[in-house]
């Protein structure tokens, strides 16, 4: 074999090595029966509702929702919580607002037109007290991840015990489902740790579920609008081809017989 050609061969045998090596670490995502897939797929409004609970006692403790007001929660298409619901929701945090007559600032209870609230003042204070990792907002969490909801509720649901041949730094956990298998972030969710206002039993598969739902919702808030839209569209459509079919028969039908 000449020199060219073994140096082909081993270059094929290295791509191909590489590449089953990348393939093999792969994991399959997680994919639940999603209420909101599909066409005609919709969002479950008590999920949703569990949902916000969860981020809201959990993941709020780290993650910020800038994108999202407090009166989002009551618009159709989302949780639809009542509107006596979303002022209690929304005054239960304090809002820092001002400056007053005296050129001070001050808190208030939260109106429902206000954002969500952050325990953190800025991204520096928030990376800070996470040991140099920012936690990311969660506004558009969905969109930006490559899996969508798959990926979020996979992350959530894979944390494990590393594998004997891989050593964690401290405060560093193993995570099958992140690149690199390895996550900054705790394992946020246990059986118990909410307890749902509807009486679900909060399982951790339960409330990833939930906080998913709610998280996509956040993302993607036209989702159904968009699907109705589609629906009727294809509906058009294969009227409209119906109708140029039978157009088309019946004008060649009168050239045939012309001929």
């Amino acid at each position: 074999m000449s020199k060219i050609n073994l140096r082909f061969f081993l270059t094929l045998l290295f791509f191909f090595s590489i590449t089953s090596s990348n393939a093999a670490e792969k994991v399959k995502l997680l994919s639940p029966d999603w209420s909101f897939k599909g066409i005609t797929g919709k969002f479950d409004r008590a999920s949703l509702q569990r949902g916000y609970q969860v981020y809201n006692e959990v993941c709020a403790s780290c993650h910020s929702m800038r994108l999202l007001s407090y009166r989002n929660l009551g618009e159709k298409g989302g949780p639809e919580f009542t509107e006596d619901e979303v002022k209690n929701i929304a005054a239960s945090f304090e809002v820092t607002d001002g400056p007053d007559s005296q050129g001070e600032m001050f808190t208030r209870p939260g109106r429902p037109s206000d954002r969500f609230v952050s325990i953190y003042p800025n991204v520096e204070a928030a990376a800070a007290a996470n040991g140099g990792a920012y936690p990311p907002d969660m506004s558009v969490l969905v969109k930006s991840r490559k899996g969508g909801a798959d990926y979020i509720y996979s992350v959530l649901m894979g944390y494990e015990d590393p594998p004997a041949n891989i050593k964690l730094d401290e405060g560093v956990y193993y995570n099958k489902y992140m690149e690199g298998k390895k996550i900054k972030m705790s394992q946020p969710l246990m059986e118990g740790i909410v307890t749902y206002s509807d009486g679900t039993n909060a399982t951790e598969e339960q409330m990833a579920k939930d906080v998913t739902a709610f998280l996509t919702w956040a993302a993607e808030p036209h989702l159904e609008a968009r699907h109705k839209m589609g629906f009727k569209v294809i509906i058009f459509l294969i009227i409209l081809t119906v109708l140029v079919y039978l157009s088309m028969k019946r004008i060649w039908s009168r050239v045939d017989t012309e001929v």
